[in-house]
């Protein structure tokens, strides 16, 4: 069952402008229509492709040099030429492409592109105001295998879908819960083998699909289990922690999964093929000064020794907590860029969405960067000593220090927008996609916000 409640948070710019990584420049100019004392006879032979082809870049160019939010009102300059022009408004290709180019949508989840495209727009818009509904997500308590394992509660990490949200727990087991009703609706929990520690069972990451789910334990156990069915997942591949060290984070797509390592030096990632499930690589560097600590993640609570996060160009993107590498997924073994952090990164604030990545330097210095050059495209202080928690989407970083959330935009400026008006206590895990925000707290509870138009 769930409790909600509403929430607007307080903020400082409730504007519906920004910038883009997504694109080069740095001005926020408004688009504007031709001239009213133009003439318009020539508008009744243009023909429908280029008028289309016309307002797709006029919105496609405001998006880049003034972020996502600015290519609604340049179309709308657009539409509002003439009644010709206007009747691009009702092309679905149009705004499919659009769908696809500014919010990164290829599936349709409303009626039409039209929708979908409005819906993302006004979704968007509620991120930059701080308007969500709050829910805390929760589970049967006899859907706990052994009620006197405090493991059992620690929820390690979480992952959102279109339609799921996954959070993965130290005891090894996957709770399901639905978006639609925020209901949890299936455990998934592996045969276990034998532990070589108090926490090889622990989750350490999942990789949601449409058909799959797919998670690992610290003990190198990969799982793949079916969404609609309530069986048993099984095993595609035994660990072998002496062997590759503890497997301390996993992520991934349809295409690949990835794995990051820390205990044995020249083994830090592994790289399967998402669809024959066969490993194609192994190697690197990037763990082998915190090889000692990623043994002690098998048998105490630490620190996190690294991430891993996939981007959408096929690329993925690591850090422990001095180094940060990319390196290429079709040409494994190829670095395209690496950088040493002189004053330490906090591997929990790390994150990667899209083509782009945010770190957090141990001066609490938050910086966001294209993954393709490394080019800043903005920084901000977090402003705090504490331990961080963080996350991103296409337009907003997410961090979470003492209990509490707080928001900025990345686009352009890196401006500070608000905080979240619910407090949640310190925090395991923390998750963000273009609707939802996700949060697992010390305090055994599952905290959901839905930023969704039509809420």
């Amino acid at each position: 069952m769930s409790s909600s409640s509403s929430s607007t948070s307080s903020n400082d710019n409730g504007s519906g402008s920004g910038g883009g990584y997504g694109g080069a420049g740095s001005g926020r100019g408004e688009y504007e229509g031709p001239s009213r004392s133009r003439p318009r006879a020539i508008n009744d032979v243009w023909p429908e492709p280029f008028l289309e082809a016309l307002a797709a870049q006029a919105a496609i160019d405001a998006y880049r040099s003034a972020g996502r939010l600015a290519a609604a009102q340049a179309m709308a300059n657009v539409f509002q030429v003439c009644s010709t022009w206007r009747a691009v408004s009702r092309s679905d290709p149009l705004w499919q492409r659009l769908s696809r180019t500014v919010w990164g949508r290829t599936n349709l989840l409303r009626n039409t592109w039209r929708d979908e495209y409005i819906y993302r727009h006004q979704t968007a818009l509620n991120f930059r105001t701080g308007r969500s509904t709050h829910f805390a997500l929760r589970f049967d308590p006899s859907d706990v295998e052994d009620p006197n394992n405090p493991d059992a509660l620690i929820c390690r990490c979480l992952a959102l879908s279109d339609h799921h949200l996954a959070c993965g727990f130290a005891d090894g087991a996957v709770r399901l819960f639905s978006l639609a009703t925020r209901l949890h609706v299936r455990t998934f929990r592996p045969h276990h083998r034998d532990q070589l520690g108090r926490f090889s069972r622990a989750v350490s990451g999942i990789v949601i699909t449409r058909t799959r789910l797919v998670f690992a334990t610290l003990d190198g156990d990969v799982h793949v289990a079916a969404m609609n069915s309530n069986g048993q997942p099984r095993r595609a591949r035994l660990g072998d922690v002496l062997n590759d060290g503890a497997l301390v984070d996993f992520t991934g797509s349809r295409q690949r999964w990835v794995g990051l390592y820390a205990g044995l030096p020249g083994r830090a990632f592994r790289v399967w093929d998402g669809n024959t499930e066969e490993p194609i690589f192994e190697g690197g560097s990037l763990t082998d000064p915190e090889a000692v600590m990623g043994w002690h993640t098998l048998t105490e609570l630490t620190d996190l020794v690294g991430r891993v996060r996939v981007t959408s160009r096929e690329s993925a993107v690591a850090c422990t907590s001095s180094r940060l590498m990319v390196f290429d997924l079709r040409n494994l073994g190829v670095i395209l860029g690496e950088e040493e952090y002189r004053r330490g990164i906090i591997v929990s604030s790390f994150d990667v969405y899209d083509e782009a990545y945010i770190v957090v330097d141990g001066r609490g210095m938050a910086s966001v960067r294209r993954v393709s050059n490394m080019e800043e495209v903005c920084r901000f202080s977090v402003r705090t000593q504490r331990a961080i928690m963080g996350c991103m989407n296409g337009g907003y970083a997410l961090m979470c220090a003492g209990g509490m959330i707080r928001a900025w935009e990345i686009e352009q400026r890196g401006a500070y927008l608000y905080s979240f008006r619910e407090r949640i206590g310190e925090v395991n895990a923390l998750v963000a996609d273009e609707r939802h925000v996700a949060a697992a707290s010390n305090e055994t509870t599952i905290h959901l916000w839905d930023f969704g138009a039509e809420q």
